[in-house]
């Protein structure tokens, strides 16, 4: 894990992409002028490159001049994680580049810790009446992203960040945190938030299982019988 400082360092000039929510968002991270970021509410496969276009133009930057780029996994918008691995992978097919990903929920508890330290958890709908939950500790720690069924949220205060899409409310109340990323970043400093990756991919918390299919040539013999 590496943190954004360290990133910064490396590779002087970082392009940011996040589509886990509803408002797709894009900065560009240099070490010698202020970050720029945009948000869109299109759509991913819109947002997330004509956010790109913005940054770099209002940056003065070409996408060659990325040191590496830096994504959000998820938890959340499925097709928009990966709408943005997409576009990775193929950046770097073009020119090979470092990505880094990060977890939205865990940035997002970053800036809450930040602004009044204590112990909650921020969660998010995981569909089929199961939560993501990130924890926070007092001191600030993360626990291990977890994903558990609605009637095994945990005690405590939880928050859920805007634009996260949610299918069905929380048992319990759940309250709306900022996922402002342009209001995220600079509270990330030296926290372990940034995990090296080869491919970039969507975030799942167990591999995808595929069942065997074993192809049959339909005929009298195989059709059931009335």
């Amino acid at each position: 894990m590496s943190s954004l400082t360290q990133l910064l360092a490396s590779h002087s000039r970082l392009l940011v992409l996040d589509a886990a929510s509803t408002r797709v968002q894009v900065g560009l991270l240099r070490t010698s002028a202020p970050a720029v970021w945009r948000g869109f509410d299109d759509e991913a496969g819109t947002g997330t490159f004509a956010g790109t276009e913005a940054v770099l133009r209002e940056g003065g930057s070409k996408l060659d001049d990325i040191g590496a780029f830096v994504f959000c996994e998820g938890p959340g918008s499925m097709l928009g994680t990966r709408t943005v691995a997409m576009a990775l992978r193929t950046w770097q097919v073009l020119k090979p580049r470092p990505a880094y990903a990060y977890q939205g929920l865990a940035v997002a508890g970053r800036l809450v810790w930040t602004q009044s330290p204590r112990g909650f958890a921020v969660i998010a709908d995981a569909r089929r009446d199961t939560w993501h939950v990130q924890p926070i500790g007092a001191d600030g720690r993360l626990a291990p992203l977890q994903r558990v069924a609605a009637a095994a949220l945990p005690p405590g205060e939880l928050l859920t960040p805007e634009n996260f899409r949610a299918w069905a409310p929380p048992l319990r109340p759940a309250a709306i945190c900022s996922y402002d990323l342009a209001k995220i970043f600079p509270t990330l400093g030296d926290g372990d938030y940034f995990r090296p990756v080869e491919a970039p991919d969507s975030f799942q918390h167990e591999a995808p299982e595929y069942k065997k299919w074993s192809a049959q040539v339909h005929s009298a013999a195989t059709a059931p019988s009335k």
